[in-house]
């Protein structure tokens, strides 16, 4: 069974492991639970995260110098996972995780009722041609990125891949956190969800106010907020953000 997939439009959460404090992350896993949102994606801080805006990488950077790292991540996980009913995504790069050892990555993984993977800088071709083999021997799926730019081959390559997960629309080619309003071309998403059909599709990169999220779920099954979500951190507001974009 996709968790994934729900009879109700969603809102997902990232965070950064370790941020703001390096035990923090277990808290704000189980806030976000009780918040309402739909899963949570939680990210591996990492010293070169090239698709993410400098919000996200500010607070990548901190939660390493607060001594987070993968050892810690999956610590934490463990420590929370029986009291976790919504789904959790772990998005991180390929060079921690190749570090790490992939096939230990999973099995940690698994150990903590994971999800999903998103994995921004291995591509779909590269996973399929390198690591099929690998990541095949677990449930849990890769989460791949695709643009409005992406062709309608390629969409639908990784729609049948994409069975038990959700494929991760960018809004824009930006990095995460963009300033300038989101213009979504409702034409071309109607044709993507058309090649998609059954895998859910979640919007995410730039995804900022109710309006955004409204604005999302009229043609996605979900969207994805990242950067704002790490400023009301920042600034304290995170309950009354999530608060005002649920209600």
């Amino acid at each position: 069974m996709n968790p994934f997939k729900k009879n109700k439009k969603q809102l997902s959460i990232f965070i950064t492991a370790g941020y703001p404090t390096l035990e923090s992350t277990g808290d704000q896993l189980l806030a976000l639970q009780d918040s309402g949102v739909d899963f949570i994606e939680l990210g591996i801080p990492f010293s070169d995260p090239m698709a993410d805006g400098p919000v996200i990488q500010e607070s990548s950077a901190l939660a390493l110098e607060n001594g987070m790292n993968m050892n810690v991540l999956f610590e934490q996980l463990e420590s929370v996972k029986s009291q976790l009913t919504i789904p959790i995504v772990l998005m991180g790069y390929f060079n921690p995780i190749l570090q790490f050892g992939v096939k230990r990555f999973i099995e940690k993984a698994e150990k903590c009722n994971v999800k999903g993977f998103i994995i921004p800088d291995l591509s779909f071709e590269i996973a399929q041609s390198n690591f099929r083999n690998v990541f095949s021997k677990t449930t849990i799926p890769l989460i791949y990125l695709i643009t409005p730019a992406t062709s309608d081959e390629r969409i639908s390559q990784i729609a049948h891949y994409s069975q038990n997960g959700f494929i991760y629309l960018v809004t824009s080619n930006a990095t995460t956190g963009q300033d300038s309003a989101i213009v979504l071309d409702q034409d071309r998403l109607k044709g993507i969800k058309a090649i998609t059909k059954d895998v859910p599709l979640f919007l995410g990169f730039g995804i900022k106010t109710k309006e955004d999220v409204t604005n999302a779920h009229l043609i996605a099954d979900g969207a994805i907020i990242g950067s704002e979500y790490i400023r009301r951190v920042n600034q304290n507001t995170e309950r009354e953000y999530i608060e005002a974009l649920l209600s």
